[in-house]
């Protein structure tokens, strides 16, 4: 008989070699788990296992993202092309609605394989816009790279171009003019470069009528619209006034600083007229309302939600700030900033400029100085202002130079009447003329 040792020395071998013979590859086929008994007392147990390899090359098919109820479909803009590498949450198109731009981001890193939408095409919520193969990684910045080492191969280059500007410079001193010589000699004629060619062709761009075109985006067609339904539907009657501002711009600069402090805001003059327009509104509640031209009814509203017109790289937007008569100055100054930071980004929603019972448009900031706006329907009346201008005006007797301002009132009239008109544009030159009515509630 084999001693014991020899016994498990060969059933080991024999173990080994079975274990050789089975790839790991091979999974349903090998057995889960192959015992090798060294002695009665110990098991030593080899067990199969296997991984799954991550599925970096799936094609995924991106689709519109949900709109907002009153918006049912959008133009697209793609900011990306076929073949392009993108990264997670990198924008590759915007949708352009009536309202705003929705961007839509990539879900993943990976390749664009398809554009399922032409440029410009119309989409709904749900509509397959690209499909997507993932990869692993985020595409590697090439760019940003390559401008250090492109850096220092320019300043050699830099450095060994000054014969133009060194080879005008003379090597001696130009001679000095004799008394006998008139002052009008110009030895200097020598220190002056000869004359340079001309930077580009006279002729290039001088008498040539040449035009383009370009689509209007959706916002814009949405906004000539609305404008021009304005005009033909209400009976628009503007009035006007204008506001001595030199009590608010010394409230400013009295009060400024320590508002920062406060508040962490800067205090402007926008906050003033919206919390005067939402006094004023109170007092005139037909200027809140609005004419159902369905039911030949008035509406009137109970809460003040005013539409301030803001100036982006992409064209006007109005973000509402909601619930104004319950707001204070710091509230209202908190939330135009939010509202404006979100515009130059942007970021705006739907929802950020959906409703709006009256309107503020401020042309004062790009130097209009008069001006009559045009209602934003489904509303009643907007307010202009206009920029801030040292006039002579007369005060107590005597003219005086203050810094003025004209403001403009346009209204439908077939709801509002010319008293309430001008009751509610006095209320406003009152409360920003003079900012303690507002406190005093008068």
């Amino acid at each position: 008989m084999l001693s014991r040792s020899r016994c498990v020395s060969r059933a080991f071998s024999r173990s080994l070699a079975a274990f050789q013979k089975v790839s790991l590859c091979q999974g349903p086929s090998y057995p889960d788990s192959r015992k090798i008994v060294a002695d009665s007392s110990s098991v030593c147990s080899v067990r199969y296992f296997k991984t799954t390899a991550v599925r970096k090359d799936d094609v995924i098919t991106v689709n519109t993202p949900a709109f907002a109820e009153s918006v049912t479909e959008g133009d697209v803009r793609w900011e990306k092309a076929v073949g392009d590498a993108v990264a997670e949450d990198e924008v590759v198109c915007e949708i352009e609605t009536d309202k705003t731009s929705v961007q839509v981001p990539s879900p993943a890193n990976g390749v664009i394989e398809a554009l399922l939408v032409p440029d410009g095409g119309k989409v709904e919520g749900g509509t397959p816009l690209f499909t997507l193969r993932k990869t692993g990684a985020a595409p590697a910045k090439a760019k940003p790279a390559e401008a250090p080492t492109a850096t220092p191969k320019a300043e050699p280059t830099v450095s060994a171009v000054p014969p133009p500007s060194a080879a005008a410079i003379p090597t001696q001193m130009p001679p000095v003019p004799s008394p006998s010589q008139p002052s009008s000699s110009k030895p200097v004629s020598a220190v002056k470069p000869t004359a340079a060619p001309p930077l580009a062709d006279p002729g290039v761009g001088r008498g040539v009528r040449s035009e383009h075109r370009e689509k209007m985006n959706r916002m814009r067609q949405r906004i000539a619209q609305r404008l021009k339904e304005a005009q033909n539907t209400c009976a628009m009657l503007t009035t006007f006034n204008e506001i001595d501002m030199s009590n608010i711009q010394e409230m400013r600069a009295r009060h400024r600083d320590a508002f920062l402090k406060r508040h962490g805001l800067k205090l402007g003059f926008m906050c003033a007229f919206v919390r005067a327009c939402a006094s004023a509104l109170q007092e005139q509640p037909v200027v809140n309302a609005v004419i159902d031209d369905a039911t030949k009814e008035v509406v009137y509203r109970d809460y003040i939600d005013i539409s301030v017109a803001v100036a982006t790289p992409r064209g006007l937007v109005v973000p509402v700030i909601r619930n104004v008569e319950t707001m204070n100055y710091a509230d209202i100054e908190r939330t135009i900033g939010e509202l404006g930071e979100k515009a130059r980004k942007n970021e705006l929603a739907i929802e950020d400029m959906d409703g709006g019972t009256f309107t503020i448009s401020n042309g004062g900031v790009f130097g209009s100085l008069f001006g009559t706006p045009i209602i934003n329907p489904p509303q009643s009346a907007i307010l202009g202002m206009h920029a801030i201008v040292d006039r002579p005006v007369v005060v107590g007797g005597k003219v005086e130079v203050r810094p003025m301002m004209y403001v403009a009132l346009t209204y439908d009239h077939r709801l509002i009447d010319g008293r309430e008109a001008v009751t509610f544009l006095r209320k406003i030159k009152a409360a920003v003329e003079d900012p303690r009515v507002l406190l005093l509630d008068l």
